[in-house]
């Protein structure tokens, strides 16, 4: 069956992304140590078009959270351009180059209309102004049996985890303390989880819970 789910790296006080985002520093300040234990990773290597990598129980985790995936959504932060209407004259096309690593098509959550960016390698970036059930009911619709899966950034996952639309998610503990910046489990309402597994890796404890309605 079809479910909905998310996977973010926080920091061990809970934040997704660092102070003082910017389009310059789109993980905020210290915001890239949440995620150095993916980077050399196989399987987050391959989907960027990148050879080799370690292997083990952190690979494992990404190679099953980043697998049956028909759709994607993601909040316009994290494809990023900056607030406001879209610049026509300098076209934003993303932080990931003409093959982007999703290769399903992807639903932008935005203010601003903004025709469909078509990428290499499948992926397709359609820009929805009419809010997260749309989005979803869109990425749903393309997903079929696989899985709709919502990348962030955390403002993102907070709408579809307070609608109730999310079935589980995976979080990636890491050692860090930001101290501030983006909290991802905020402005969520009456949550109710169930631990569904812990795997303790170096430098991260993948933690998955599923959402109990």
């Amino acid at each position: 069956m079809s479910k909905v789910r998310f996977q973010l790296a926080i920091s061990l006080d809970g934040y997704a992304a660092g102070p003082d985002q910017s389009e310059k520093d789109p993980l905020g300040v210290g915001g890239t140590q949440l995620h150095e234990w993916a980077l050399k990773l196989e399987a987050w290597r391959r989907p960027h078009g990148r050879a080799g990598g370690d292997t083990g129980p952190s690979n494992d985790v990404i190679e099953e959270v980043q697998g049956n995936v028909g759709a994607g959504i993601m909040g316009r932060n994290m494809f990023g351009g900056g607030p406001g209407p879209w610049d026509e004259d300098h076209p934003w096309n993303g932080w990931w180059g003409e093959d982007p690593p999703f290769h399903c098509p992807i639903y932008v959550l935005t203010h601003h209309q903004r025709e469909p960016l078509e990428m290499q390698g499948g992926t397709t970036f359609h820009f929805v102004t009419d809010g997260i059930e749309s989005a979803l009911e869109r990425a749903r619709a393309d997903a079929g049996e696989q899985d709709v899966l919502i990348g962030g950034g955390a403002s993102a996952v907070q709408q579809y985890l307070a609608a109730g639309l999310v079935d589980e998610f995976d979080l990636h503990i890491t050692p860090v303390v930001l101290g501030a910046g983006e909290r991802l489990l905020e402005n969520v309402g009456d949550l109710e989880l169930e631990q569904l597994r812990a795997i303790e890796a170096p430098g991260v404890t993948h933690v998955k819970y599923l959402v109990v309605k």
